[in-house]
């Protein structure tokens, strides 16, 4: 726990931070006396900020002589120093704008929500869409594609759509699917995918009283269970990333990409968060060594109730927590209604 500091440190802390994030320059005495209206002199600031690096809230940088906040001092103002900076009506417009002129189908929701927030914070976000194996399923239908084959359409209470097409048996017409279709909605309606291979199919299979069939309508849902077992990441923002000045080292940009990559390792992540409400992780707090220079704040959304995913943004300690934290509540409370004009 952060030791208790007086109301001028945190004056002289606030404004190091502020600075420091809107500069990525190391910060000294004389620019906050010139910036900021604190109140002491130059020399009282130079004391103060000496002796915040002493009590480990800022560190001195050896190739130059100001200084830069630490994780424990960004936690400090995070948790209590941070100035609320709201989603202006304009934005939420803007917003609402962009779901509307760009989103068709439920999976672009969350590409969009991803690309919304990059470009909104100037960082990385990561977007981690429904499971369907958490989804009640909803409904089942049939496409003919050509005489041989068919469309399978699976949907889910969270509107989420998966589509395979897989062929017919021989003798079989499209009208058998669309009757299969009747028996499999009537009796796995409203079950969750990952509890439908318990349910009883011994009534679908005597509604279907045609084996080649009922085996297609198995192989159907099996593909739907294997389907519901990968989880989905969106990514954004990678190229607003390299527009930071922390990545204008290649070997870091590199190293970053690189760990972008490891998909199972964010989903890790975003997965330790999950339930949380609006989490923010700084630098040193992070588990895994990539990520100590950077910091991540996460948010959780529901459906009707329901745990659905989670939206994060991914930057350098560096970033303006504020402006990002109000987003994400902002897009975490906004995304159930956006999925919701999904529902079919």
């Amino acid at each position: 726990m952060a030791e208790p500091i007086d109301e001028r440190k945190q004056r002289v802390l606030k404004a190091v931070i502020d600075d420091y994030i809107e500069t990525a320059e190391p910060v000294g005495s004389r620019t906050l006396a010139r910036k900021y209206d604190l109140g002491v002199s130059p020399a009282t600031i130079r004391n103060e900020m000496a002796d915040l690096e002493m009590l480990g809230y800022l560190e001195h940088l050896h190739t130059s002589s100001g200084r830069v906040p630490s994780s424990k001092g960004y936690r400090f103002y995070v948790d209590g120093l941070i100035p609320p900076k709201p989603v202006s009506d304009e934005e939420k417009v803007l917003i609402d704008r962009w779901y509307n002129a760009r989103v068709k189908r439920i999976d672009e929701v969350f590409q969009e929500t991803a690309h919304i927030i990059s470009q909104v914070t100037k960082n990385v976000s990561l977007v981690l869409a429904p499971q369907l194996n958490q989804a009640k399923f909803r409904c089942l239908q049939f496409l003919p594609l050509d005489d041989y084959r068919v469309i399978t359409v699976l949907m889910t209470d969270a509107g989420f759509i998966e589509n395979k097409i897989i062929e017919m048996p021989s003798g079989a017409t499209f009208e058998d699917f669309q009757r299969m279709a009747k028996v499999i909605n009537a009796n796995l309606a409203g079950h969750t995918l990952d509890t439908i291979q318990h349910h009883a199919l011994a009534e679908i299979r005597d509604e279907i009283s045609d084996e080649p069939l009922y085996e297609s309508a198995l192989e159907i849902i099996h593909r739907a269970l294997d389907t519901g077992k990968k989880e989905r990441l969106y990514l954004g923002g990678t190229t607003q990333m390299l527009d930071q000045p922390e990545f204008h080292d290649v070997e870091k940009v590199k190293e970053t990409l690189m760990m972008l990559e490891e998909e199972e390792l964010i989903k890790d992540i975003l997965y330790a968060h999950m339930g949380d409400g609006l989490e923010v992780t700084i630098g040193q707090e992070n588990e895994d060594k990539h990520f100590k220079d950077s910091s991540i704040i996460t948010a959780t959304y529901h459906l009707d109730g329901e745990l659905l995913g989670t939206i994060a943004v991914l930057g350098p300690t560096r970033m303006e927590y504020a402006k990002a934290m109000s987003l994400l509540e902002y897009m975490n409370s906004n995304l159930t209604n956006v999925i919701k004009r999904f529902h079919w």
